[in-house]
């Protein structure tokens, strides 16, 4: 992550330190960046949340968008699954441990955006 741009003796520009792809923010975007991703590792935080909760707490997000993220944060030990034998049959999601070094920065991003002018908004 110390890229720099140097010149050679020739007055060429080259790049010393180069990051490897992907670099490490890269690499934690491509795994927590996705759609919906950071909101349901945060709505998850207070403990086991069952599927219809999770997306009412999501709004904006479809089930079927919720269901692939969370297939994905399983897939990835981010999250895990408990099928609950009740009547009817429910879905409970809960963070794991790896998850939780997640809300960390997720709370800081959640402050840093909270803090940003009002209208600015993602382009």
């Amino acid at each position: 992550m110390d890229a720099t741009v140097q010149q050679d003796a020739k007055g060429r520009r080259v790049v010393a330190n180069a990051c490897v792809e992907p670099c490490p923010i890269e690499r934690g975007m491509r795994i927590i960046g996705g759609k919906w991703t950071g909101s349901i590792l945060w709505h998850l935080k207070d403990g086991p949340v069952r599927f219809n909760d999770l997306s009412r707490m999501i709004g904006g997000a479809s089930k079927k968008m919720i269901s692939e993220r969370l297939r994905q944060l399983e897939a990835q030990g981010l999250v895990t699954r408990q099928v609950m034998e009740t009547a009817p049959v429910s879905v409970h999601y809960e963070i794991t441990d790896l998850g939780r070094t997640a809300l960390g920065f997720l709370d800081s991003l959640r402050e840093w955006t909270e803090s940003l002018p009002a209208g600015l908004e993602p382009v």
